[in-house]
């Protein structure tokens, strides 16, 4: 993977300070979940720079591996307010929202209604197995998570900052589910994939939950640091090389391109917008600020590549009959796309 130079000048001595702040917390918050959680270390690098990025989740993997408890331990770490909600194919728009209620005004003896906040009023909403829940209720979250509002009682009411949702999902058990359709499935900065523990993980894992001890966390950030410094990202600078390899990642991607691989031609069906290619950017920035760097190289991009993209592509039958998923594409595409500055700087000089 190729390290591209400081694509600016010095930063100032507040941001310089925010990026040493972060790169500090980063590992404290590490240390702080892995009281409780063990192994998982790439979910959680991805779920914070989600965070930092000001974006949502969605996490896959097969029940049991601890994504409820990962998202509890994150929140408690970071000070943030949490709430969970379990959907089910009875859930409504309003469980998630809120709904007026018919109250006595002690006061008046007069009866009106007065509006019931409902779990979305947090800082991290854990949607536990999102697709369980009729595609209209999936829509309910999903716009407060663009709008970083909810409609209601006739007014609009924002949500508390800073606000993300996790969601999760089960990848085996179909029956009864309603997958998020593509569109809704690109609100989510990242698609994280949670694996099973390795061998030694497991027995670490059974060793602390049969045992008798319980850890406690303590919170690293508050709200206003959080804020504060997902504001410091979207200053950190980049270079035009990287903006250019972040776009030909992304453009590789689509099929009707002149000049794609063969294999995206083959394989894919569908490729991936521009929200990918900005979140790239954004995914890019929190990454290299959590590392303490304030600017981005294309090994960031690539780093963030994967959950980015892996649910913004669709394999195509072909590709599906080889058993190749999304992952293995992208992979391809790294290996293929070259992401050499110099290369970049040349095509720039030609469009000249």
């Amino acid at each position: 993977m190729s390290q591209d130079p400081q694509a600016a000048a010095a930063p100032a001595p507040d941001d310089q300070q925010a990026v040493q702040q972060l790169r500090a917390a980063r590992d404290r918050i590490v240390e702080q979940i892995q009281k409780v959680i063990v192994g998982q270390h790439q979910v959680i690098d991805e779920m914070m720079i989600a965070i930092f990025s000001r974006g949502h989740c969605l996490l896959v993997g097969v029940p049991g591996l601890a994504k409820t408890l990962l998202v509890s331990c994150l929140a408690e770490s970071m000070d943030l307010g949490f709430k969970r909600i379990q959907f089910t194919p009875d859930l409504m728009p309003s469980d998630i929202v809120g709904t007026e209620i018919l109250q006595d005004d002690p006061d008046t003896g007069q009866r009106k209604f007065v509006f019931q906040r409902g779990p979305v009023f947090t800082n991290l909403l854990l949607a536990d197995e999102i697709n369980r829940t009729p595609p209209k209720t999936q829509a309910a979250l999903l716009e407060a998570m663009q709008e970083r509002k909810v409609s209601a009682a006739g007014e609009d009411m924002k949500l508390d900052e800073p606000f993300f949702v996790l969601a999760t999902q089960n990848p085996i058990e179909q029956e009864g589910t309603y997958p998020l359709p593509e569109a809704q499935l690109d609100r989510f900065l990242f698609n994280i994939f949670v694996d099973y523990p390795t061998w030694d993980e497991e027995i670490e894992i059974m060793k602390r939950v049969t045992g008798a001890t319980s850890a406690e966390l303590k919170p690293v950030l508050n709200k206003q640091d959080i804020i504060k410094l997902q504001q410091v990202v979207r200053r950190t600078p980049v270079a035009d090389h990287v903006f250019q390899y972040a776009a030909r990642l992304v453009r590789a991607t689509r099929p009707a391109e002149s000049d794609v691989p063969d294999f995206v031609r083959n394989w894919i069906s569908f490729g991936a917008g521009p929200r990918a290619s900005l979140n790239l950017i954004l995914a890019g920035k929190a990454r290299a600020i959590l590392r303490g760097r304030f600017h981005v190289a294309t090994e960031d991009i690539q780093a963030v590549a994967l959950p980015v993209l892996r649910h913004r592509i669709v394999p195509n039958f072909a590709a599906q009959s080889e058993g190749l998923t999304s992952d293995d594409i992208i992979k391809k595409l790294l290996q293929t796309i070259p992401a050499d500055e110099k290369l970049y700087e040349k095509a720039a000089a030609a469009a000249r």
